[in-house]
Formats: C-alpha cells, sequence, structure tokens
C-alpha cells in the first residue's frame, strides 16, 4: 500500500490540484480542511484509521491564529508526524515564526506544486523522529 499524505488546505480548487499531484508521484491522499477540525472532526480517529506519513498544511491569514492552532495540534495530536507547510504569503508567515521551518509559497500551479511533491517524497523517505 502506498504511504498516506493528508492535505490540509481550505482552497477547493488548489486541493484538486495537489491531490492529483501528489497522488501521481505514487501516494494515497487524504483531504481534510481546517475548519472541520476545528468543528469537532475527530481528528484522532481519522488518524489511526488513515495514519498519513507526511501531512501538507497550509497557513493561511490570520496568521497568527492559524500558526497557534497548527503549533497546539503539532504539540498534541499530530505530534511525531512530517509537516510540508505552504502558505499563500510565505514573507509574511516567516516574518512570524522565523527561518527555521521550510514555508512553501504556493503562487502559481507549476514550478510551486513541483517542489512541494519533491518535499513530499523527501518527508516520506524520512527516518521517524521518535
Amino acid at each position: 500500500m502506498p504511504p498516506v499524505v493528508a492535505v490540509v488546505n481550505t482552497n477547493p480548487d488548489l486541493v484538486e490540484l495537489l491531490k492529483a499531484r501528489i497522488e501521481a508521484a505514487g501516494f494515497v491522499v487524504l483531504v481534510m480542511h481546517v475548519a472541520d477540525i476545528r468543528g469537532g472532526l475527530d481528528l484522532g480517529a481519522v488518524l489511526a484509521q488513515h495514519d498519513p506519513k507526511v501531512i501538507v498544511y497550509d497557513v493561511v491569514a490570520p496568521y497568527g491564529r492559524n500558526w497557534r492552532f497548527l503549533s497546539h495540534l503539532r504539540e498534541s495530536l499530530l505530534k511525531d508526524r512530517r509537516f510540508v507547510l505552504t502558505t499563500p504569503n510565505a514573507t509574511a508567515l516567516q516574518r512570524m515564526i522565523g527561518k527555521d521551518e521550510a514555508v512553501y509559497e504556493i503562487i502559481e500551479d507549476g514550478a510551486d506544486v513541483d517542489a512541494i511533491v519533491q518535499a513530499v517524497r523527501e518527508a516520506a523517505k524520512a527516518r521517524p523522529t521518535h
């Protein structure tokens, strides 16, 4: 069974594009929406059922609020998961979080998405951190 990649994004067109390109790279894609996670989706059950190896998570404005929510998830339910972070504005996000995190800006659908797919491949091959 190919590895599962979760795509967490609020833009339906971008979700479909990422899903198609990541699947073409040999992964199974699970789509989740931040609103569903905030709204009571049983994330623990979803993780237990699908066990995504990599999570492609889009951080959008308001950056402070959304970064805090992601940080909370990374410290709890998503602990020890590998992430590929995307955003529509890398400069604004990195100004807030620093440059220690790799952030992929999605402006167009060509090279931007190719870089994300490559980052997913690399994250899927990384050794477990625990």
